[in-house]
């Protein structure tokens, strides 16, 4: 399993665009991709679970990236997130 943390950057934090982007990225993996926050957990997969969490700016969040493609699943996330959020 691969796991790093991240602070939320974006003015507006995890909101429709990036967390659509972000499932859509997440869905091309067969690893499990999980977002949490002040542990609360969401499947990066689901849309809806990504808005739940609230993540708003300065949040530190924390991935979670575990399955066979594991290593370019949390690359991929990482420069997304570095990107977008």
């Amino acid at each position: 399993m691969k796991s790093f943390q991240y602070t939320i950057t974006d003015e507006l934090g995890i909101h429709a665009r990036p967390a659509g982007l972000l499932v859509k990225l997440a869905g091309g993996y067969q690893s499990d991709i999980v977002i949490v926050k002040d542990g609360k957990e969401a499947n990066a997969k689901r849309i809806m679970a990504l808005m739940g969490l609230s993540a708003t700016k300065g949040t530190e969040i924390t991935i979670k990236v575990d399955g066979p493609d594991e290593e370019d699943a949390a690359k991929a996330v990482e420069d997304f997130l570095k990107a977008n959020l």
